[in-house]
């Protein structure tokens, strides 16, 4: 629901398609700060531990969020500084939930086990933005991040409970050559930080479409948040349907098949720019949901199959921070594009940033010969 309510609320606060960039890139920017501590961390203690913890302190951003919102008195560099706080607690989620996996399910059942976990999550996003761009029509921004708070202090509950051997010696080595051995497991595999690389592009042209551009477009040329909400909720459907599909899913070369799923995601972009009506950018959104969660899959399943467990989340961390490091930058970007040559130009730019480096991608050999078995 936050990024939703929180792309409004800005929007409604200042009328700044500017002002609303720099709020939502603030998110990112607080990962950016800390994810390879996050993986450091993570890899030295208990994985679980590090979830719940993050978790809470994200509730406790969120509930900050949601007062500074109700009260009226908020501002852009007061919510550019909680937004960075939800940033840093989500920094050290990610890398640990990867790398705790493999210690609750067998090596055989990861594909599995990640494609349940992709369609548990795709459910709750369709539900999270159909319900939040309602809710922020009805009761205001505020009150429907403060709702979300909720649920992750439910989420920190439900991990809690998650049991399992977390037990590992003492740390030998510092931060420093954690850090350090870290970027040479990640460097020594060229298919690896190649796609980051891609996705550096991609997810910065994503990330100010769906955080900035696709609001702006939607209060221009649409019905504003509720119409906005079923867009993103028809993205979480995608999702949840390549979950599905992703389960059954049986490839042997998983970064030839997944990269190919990218081209895919340049369809909203495209329907935003062509045809801006609710209909035909949810069918768009909802098929980029759909092959973005089916290479989602493969990529963590490829990643916990290659990489050696004790390296896994500070593998992740690197991952996390070149495939979200250009995001802030194109959300901002975006933002001033936005105000001097509209939507249109704004989106065609956003469309090219994912098809090249994609295309760029596939001709690397090691991305297109990658094996399940290898």
């Amino acid at each position: 629901m936050v990024p939703i309510a929180m792309a409004f609320g800005v929007l409604q606060l200042t009328g700044s398609t500017s002002d609303t960039g720099l709020v939502i890139a603030s998110q990112i920017a607080g990962t950016l700060t800390v994810v390879l501590f996050g993986g450091v961390v993570a890899d030295r203690q208990s994985r679980r531990r590090v979830i719940v913890g993050a978790d809470l302190a994200g509730a406790v951003g969120q509930v900050a969020m949601a007062a500074v919102l109700t009260s009226g008195r908020g501002n852009v560099p007061l919510l550019m500084v909680l937004m960075a706080w939800n940033g840093v607690a989500g920094a050290f989620v990610h890398p640990a939930q990867v790398g705790f996996v493999p210690q609750v399910v067998a090596p055989q059942r990861l594909h599995a086990a990640n494609a349940l976990l992709a369609t548990a999550r795709s459910a709750a996003l369709a539900l999270g933005a159909a319900i939040g761009g309602v809710l922020v029509a009805l009761v205001g921004s505020g009150a429907t991040i403060a709702i979300d708070a909720v649920g992750l202090t439910i989420a920190a509950l439900l991990v809690s409970r998650i049991r399992v051997d977390t037990k590992r010696p003492a740390p030998q080595t510092s931060l420093l050559e954690d850090l350090r051995g870290g970027w040479d497991e990640f460097t020594s595999h060229r298919w690896l930080w190649v796609i980051v690389l891609q996705f550096s592009l991609c997810v910065a042209a994503w990330e100010s479409m769906y955080g900035l551009i696709g609001p702006a477009v939607s209060t221009q040329s649409m019905g504003g948040a509720p119409d906005w909400g079923f867009v993103m909720a028809a993205f979480g459907a995608g999702t949840l349907l390549g979950g599905v599909v992703a389960l059954r899913l049986n490839v042997q070369r998983p970064m030839l098949f997944g990269t190919n799923c990218v081209f895919v995601g340049v369809a909203p972009a495209l329907m935003l720019a062509a045809v801006p009506r609710v209909w035909p950018v949810a069918i768009a959104t909802f098929a980029h949901g759909m092959s973005g969660q089916i290479f989602g899959v493969l990529w963590n399943t490829t990643l916990q199959r290659k990489i050696p467990s004790t390296m896994l989340s500070r593998v992740s961390a690197y991952d996390t921070l070149g495939s979200i490091g250009l995001a802030p930058l194109g959300i901002v970007a975006a933002g001033f594009l936005l105000e001097t040559v509209g939507s249109v130009v704004t989106l065609l730019i956003a469309t090219a940033t994912i098809a090249v480096p994609t295309a760029l991608a596939l001709l690397e050999p090691s991305v297109r010969r990658l094996r399940v078995d290898s």
